[in-house]
């Protein structure tokens, strides 16, 4: 316990107002090691620690003592290769959150963009890519759901072919993406179930997905084999995984262990901290909380 909050000190204060932290060294993986229990793969998306450059972003995730970035397309893959860090999620080949597989109008554009960046993914070793759905405009679920399956038929067989796998996101829209069409886990899971394949899975964002629905433990436990990624961060307000929110994410991340999952579990919440060190130190607190 000594050694943990040695670690931790010695972490936060070289992230201190921004300071360039140094490599590590060897001794510094026994800390690491001592701080994580290794029952979950930890990850934070890049969009969420904008205020810092890459570099010091993956120097202070490798302090903490996980290795994996959320969210980060192929310009910055060579940053995190240098510093042994995983893209954990890649994006890039999306239009945007509204214009998704939903509508044919945009499927040339996205199976070309896919078709572009699926071989990349596996060139450079990642696993997982993101898409959306895309906002409804009125269209009824049933039509956007067949015409999901036409547009992800046409880039499936490329996903399987190397390895990748394709993961649409689950987002709440009743607060941060009204109208977005994939906003619940029974539309999604038709979705995988129509299309069959072990290479097309569902982003589970559990801030999202508890405003939308709740029943998050249940829902995991019962549908795992659809989920291939998980997404954290405080309700209400999407910010830090502090007791006056109210998901148990110790108890959320145990049934997320127990059923089995060998993926990662990326903290997207909107950092309060007003310096470096307390946006840091909030992140280290989020992987703490959810390292069962």
């Amino acid at each position: 316990m000594q050694q943990r909050r040695k670690f931790i000190q010695t972490a936060s204060a070289l992230i201190a107002g921004g300071v360039a932290m140094p490599p590590l060294r060897a001794n510094d993986f026994t800390a690491r090691e001592a701080a994580l229990k290794g029952n979950v793969k930890h990850s934070v998306c890049r969009w969420t620690f904008d205020h810092l450059s890459l570099d010091d972003l993956c120097k202070l995730v490798q302090q903490i003592g996980f290795n994996a970035i959320d969210l980060v397309g192929p310009k910055d893959w060579p940053t995190l290769q240098r510093y042994g860090i995983d893209s954990s999620m890649c994006n890039g080949a999306e239009l945007n959150l509204v214009d998704g597989f939903n509508n044919t109008n945009f499927h040339d554009a996205l199976v070309q963009r896919y078709s572009e960046l699926i071989p990349l993914v596996a060139k450079n070793g990642y696993k997982n890519l993101i898409l959306f759905s895309g906002n409804r405009r009125g269209m009824d679920d049933e039509t956007g759901l067949k015409n999901c399956v036409t547009g992800l038929q046409r880039i499936l067989p490329l996903a399987e072919k190397h390895g990748v796998v394709l993961q649409m996101e689950l987002f709440n829209s009743k607060v941060n993406h009204p109208d977005y069409m994939c906003d619940n886990t029974t539309w999604g899971i038709a979705l995988c179930k129509a299309l069959q394949s072990d290479h097309f899975k569902l982003l589970y964002d559990i801030y999202h997905m508890q405003i939308n629905e709740g029943n998050i433990i249940a829902t995991i436990q019962q549908n795992h084999q659809y989920f291939g990624h998980y997404h954290t961060a405080g309700v209400p307000g999407r910010h830090e995984l502090t007791p006056d929110q109210e998901l148990n994410y110790p108890a959320i991340m145990k049934a997320i262990v127990a059923t089995g999952y060998k993926g990662y579990v990326a903290h997207e919440f909107l950092n309060t901290g007003k310096t470096n060190e307390q946006k840091a130190a909030n992140l280290l607190q989020a992987v703490q909380v959810c390292d069962v």
